[in-house]
């Protein structure tokens, strides 16, 4: 826990305002690859073929000549500071790293002329605020990065507990007793990452629309401390805050928990597990993540690392991606003719759930809105979330 909430504080170290020219200048071309890359990434997301079917490595390193090292990380608190940290080449930022990423200088503009399919890739994503910013106040916005997958925070639930799926967020947030006649607390899980306070924003939103929350990452301090007090309430049901998928799913099997926020990757691995495993959007709705594949400023392996850009928005790559982990390709044509994903994937996936997901995003003093600058910046969500969370 120590070491977790280190890293959690090294990633606010280097934080600068957006508007700053970092001096970072795109590749021209593309050389002779460097024979190796390496990747920051969220679990599932790159796979050699450990489980039959999923390899989209192995014959990119055959046809390139560039080893790929992967180095797993299970919150965007955990990538930003191994990126401040150096020596990586690519990070599948989400939405709540990506911005930080930017304005630190930890990564630089991507020349999409060097991405020969970047015309594939999802219109809805192409130009999206998460990796598209105009670093340098003249008007002209950049590119920092690829669009990899996207999808929501599910609510995962026991199918022996819950004979029918929950329609609501309280079953995580709020002491009740379960369908099957015994109480939630010590029976769910909450995610440990700073940015989960977001998800406490999102049920209020609904439950106490008084607040006036209109997004859940615009949080004045009235609202930021309602949706604190909802999670220090929370605490007491808590078996574990999680961000190890591999626990999480063992608390499932093997600790009693039944309920809680989770990615369509633990529900695909349970169900081929026969697990008695669903999952559910809320009717409150969801938070979720739209991933850029984004280059390190000083990336050791640049010329490695747009070969991999490219070969990320591969129609099969990106199909075999989404049917592992439960995602959305951000290329939309691999929604037809992928074995694995099969023609249906897309839609049981939530192709056309875009508009629906509130996608992390950092949070900062500016609303975006009337009020000016009186929400509560990303810094603070850390240090309080880490107040609420305790020793556990």
């Amino acid at each position: 826990m120590f070491r977790k909430l280190m890293l959690l504080m090294l990633c606010l170290l280097v934080v600068l305002p957006l508007g700053v020219s970092h001096g970072q200048d795109m590749m021209q071309e593309i050389g002779e690859g460097e024979g190796e890359l390496s990747i920051v990434a969220w679990p599932g997301y790159i796979e050699r073929g450990e489980t039959e079917g999923y390899d989209w490595v192995t014959e990119f390193e055959a046809e390139t000549g560039c080893m790929v090292n992967v180095q797993v990380a299970g919150t965007s608190d955990e990538m930003v500071a191994l990126m401040n940290e150096g020596n990586f080449d690519l990070v599948t930022a989400s939405g709540d790293a990506s911005l930080r990423l930017i304005a630190s200088g930890s990564v630089q503009p991507i020349n999409i002329d060097l991405i020969p399919s970047w015309s594939t890739i999802d219109e809805r994503l192409q130009n999206a605020p998460w990796h598209t910013v105009d670093t340098d106040g003249d008007g002209t916005a950049e590119h920092y990065g690829v669009p990899y997958q996207w999808g929501p925070n599910v609510l995962m639930y026991n199918t022996e507990v819950f004979t029918e799926a929950p329609t609501s967020w309280s079953v995580v947030f709020e002491e009740q007793t379960l369908p099957d006649g015994q109480s939630n607390a010590g029976r769910v899980e909450a995610y440990d990452g700073a940015i989960y306070i977001a998800d406490a924003a999102l049920y209020l939103m609904a439950k106490n629309p008084e607040l006036g929350i209109t997004d859940p990452y615009s949080l004045d301090r009235d609202q930021f401390n309602a949706a604190l007090e909802l999670l220090r309430q929370q605490r007491d049901l808590v078996f574990r805050y999680w961000h190890d998928v591999t626990l999480q799913m063992q608390d499932f099997t093997g600790e009693g928990v039944v309920a809680s926020s989770a990615w369509p990757f633990q529900v695909n691995l349970l169900q081929a597990e026969g697990a008695p495993i669903s999952s559910v959007i809320p009717e409150e709705g969801a938070t979720g993540w739209a991933d850029t594949t984004m280059m390190h400023s000083e990336a050791p392996n640049p010329n490695c690392a747009y070969m991999w850009l490219e070969h990320s928005i591969d129609p099969k790559v990106q199909g075999d991606v989404a049917a592992w982990f439960g995602s959305v390709p951000s290329v939309p044509a691999a929604c037809t003719g992928n074995e694995l994903l099969t023609d249906t994937g897309c839609a049981i996936n939530g192709f056309d759930n875009f508009d629906q997901i509130r996608f992390w995003r950092t949070p900062t003093s500016a609303c975006g809105d009337d009020r000016g600058d009186v929400c509560v910046p990303y810094r603070e969500w850390v240090t309080n979330y880490i107040a609420v969370i305790g020793g556990r």
